[in-house]
């Protein structure tokens, strides 16, 4: 990949992971609950789910799914029906104080930490149809395909660690101020409702939108 095309995608890539989206709102409620250092492990998550989807559009399997309405549609709702248990989860979770919270988080939550991030990215169309819509524009079909998409990955991945550790950071910093089982109870009904908003985002995904 020559340097200004990679260049170029790295500024495609910090605007698609800034822009707040269902990975953003996943790793502040997971730096609210569990830290920064276990947060990471969402991130983890999140960054399997991504590299899964750009391995389906390398196999041309992302063109499958969002040419495909069932297949579409299938996915579309599967991250759907995840958002709304998130924005559940979230809501029915019991008040306490956060800075307590986090340091009894316990070592058996990574796992499940892990799978909930992979499965915010897996579960959402939108990450193919961003691949499918925008990786075309960076790779030189003349070359070899494998070296480009190794350096689309990798630069995906760095730049999406780092800002969903900023995202995460961000959100443990109001620990200082949201330490009361009152305030902890708005700050889960606001990321419930992000959840949900998400949800209902992603539900009005269409498949011409790969157009």
């Amino acid at each position: 990949m020559a340097w200004e095309i990679w260049l170029a995608f790295i500024g495609a890539a910090v605007l698609i992971a800034v822009s707040p989206g269902a990975g953003a709102i996943q790793s502040m409620a997971t730096g609210l609950t569990h830290g920064v250092r276990r947060g990471y492990w969402s991130i983890l998550g999140l960054e399997i789910g991504l590299m899964l989807q750009l391995l389906l559009v390398a196999l041309g399997l992302g063109a499958l799914v969002t040419s495909s309405i069932v297949a579409f549609n299938v996915v579309k709702w599967i991250g759907v029906a995840y958002l709304i248990y998130l924005a559940v989860r979230q809501w029915r979770t019991a008040t306490r104080d956060l800075r307590e919270q986090v340091g009894a988080a316990t070592e058996g939550s990574r796992a499940a930490l892990v799978l909930r991030g992979f499965l915010v990215n897996a579960t959402n169309p939108k990450g193919l149809v961003f691949f499918l819509a925008v990786l075309p524009q960076f790779v030189v079909p003349t070359a070899p395909l494998m070296p480009q998409y190794l350096a689309i990955g990798v630069t995906m991945v760095a730049v999406d660690v780092v800002v969903m550790g900023l995202y995460t950071g961000l959100a443990v910093r109001l620990l200082h101020w949201l330490h009361t089982p009152r305030q902890q109870t708005i700050v889960n009904r606001v990321f419930s409702g992000l959840f949900a908003t998400a949800a209902v985002v992603l539900s009005l995904v269409r498949r011409g939108a790969t157009a």
